[in-house]
Formats: C-alpha cells, structure tokens, sequence
C-alpha cells in the first residue's frame, strides 16, 4: 500500500488562517494545473490569475508560486499575475512588485545543451529549453525515461550540474536550484517573515520544499499519492487544491 495514502487532508484554510499567520508556496504543474501531454499543452482553470491574485490578497501577500517552470511560462499560459513567484526551480525569484531576489537563474552551458538536443533527438523523446537549464520529456514513451535518467545523470557529473527528476521528465539544473531554496529565501523576506509555511505540491522535486516549511513550523501537502514523502498532509487532485485554496 502506497504510504502516502495514509495521510490526512490539511486542515481547512480558514482553519489555519484563524489559527495563526501562515504563509503558502504552490507548484503549478499537477497542482494547479493538471498534467498534460507536453508543457504547452496544459489547460488553466479560466481566471486563475485573478484567483490566485485573491488569495495572496487574503493572505496579506504571503503566497507564491513556486514551479520548476520559468516565471515567463507560466504567465504566458495564465496572463500577467501581481503575487511572488519562484520560477526555474526556485532559481529565479520575483517579488509581488516585481522586484528579483538572489542571482537568478543560470542558464545552461553550450556543451550540455548540444549533448541534450542529440541524445532527445536520437532517442526520439522531446527537449525543453528551459532559461535555467534544459529538460528530456519522455511522457510519450515512458519506456525511454531509465535511459534518459542514466544519460542525463552522467551529463551532469561530468558537468558539476544537478539532476531534477518529475513524472515523465529529467532536468539538467545549476547545483543550487532546488524549491526548498526558494522558500528559504522567501521566508527570509516581508511579508513571509515569521509564518508558518506550507508547501502544496506534487512532484519529487516539492519535497526540499516540503521540508523547507518543516523548518518554518509548517508543512508539506502532497498532491496525488507517492511513496516515501515528508509530506505531512495529502489532497487528492487539482480539483482538491483549488476547493482547498477555495479558488
């Protein structure tokens, strides 16, 4: 049996609000998004953005996105939204009003992104240039992901890069880019500061999120089931999280 099907759903977010000042970092993809066939082909719930926009509202500006995607992706599929975001895997940081935070995200070297576009094309599977790194999609062939997990992982060694790993997708990304570094570095910013951090996501790449808001005294929700989390909560779905988040 799946572990993660043992966990309990979050406390309602009304609950939380009354209880105490509390911060909340959403991954997109399978969490506000559903997954879907290739990264363009993903279809939003009309007015996200405004909704989204309405939650931060009522969180005193304490929410944020925090996806592997570039924040120039994700407002290409949503439209312009005025709240912090965290994109490239938690490298690029945007502030509500705009502002960045940190260096930013590192785009990749010439020699891995060569290496990446041919090893894609030779095992017919999809590369993704990403501006913090490039990204093998295997979703249309998932017998092809053990291969592209092995090359990209020695690509990445040979290079000093890190490996991301998502459902039907490996990422080659600056050895500094994780989301638990996003929402450390956010918590360390107004209005975050001093809240209890909740993490909302689905992928493996949320659980250095996750256990980032372990140490703000908050904690990870996992959406979907999947085994060995640190996840504290679990919602079954996107339609879960946008009745939670009461989108």
């Amino acid at each position: 049996m799946d572990s993660s099907l043992a966990l309990s759903a979050p406390p309602p977010l009304a609950t939380l609000l009354d209880e105490t000042r509390i911060a909340l970092f959403l991954d997109f993809d399978g969490t506000l998004v559903e997954i879907a066939p290739g990264p363009d082909a993903i279809v939003p719930k009309d007015g996200l953005a405004s909704s989204l926009e309405l939650l931060c509202q009522r969180l005193s500006g304490r929410c944020a996105i925090v996806s592997g995607r570039a924040i120039a992706d994700i407002e290409a599929h949503i439209g312009p939204v005025t709240l912090p975001m965290a994109g490239s895997h938690g490298s690029d940081i945007r502030t509500h009003d705009g502002r960045r935070l940190g260096e930013g995200a590192k785009s990749l070297p010439d020699a891995i992104e060569k290496r990446l576009r041919a090893y894609a094309a030779d095992a017919a599977i999809d590369y993704e240039q990403k501006p913090h790194g490039g990204a093998l999609h295997y979703r249309r062939d998932p017998e092809a992901g053990p291969a592209a997990h092995t090359f990209a992982e020695k690509l990445a060694a040979e290079h000093g890069w890190a490996v991301q790993s998502g459902k039907c997708v490996v990422e080659l990304v600056a050895s500094d880019a994780n989301k638990g570094g996003a929402v450390h570095h956010l918590m360390r910013s107004e209005p975050f500061a001093g809240a209890q951090a909740y993490f909302v996501g689905d992928d493996l790449t949320d659980e250095a999120g996750f256990a980032a808001c372990q140490v703000f005294g908050g904690a990870g929700i996992l959406v979907g089931n999947r085994k060995n989390t640190c996840a504290r909560y679990r919602l079954p779905d996107v339609a879960a999280v946008h009745t939670w988040l009461e989108l």
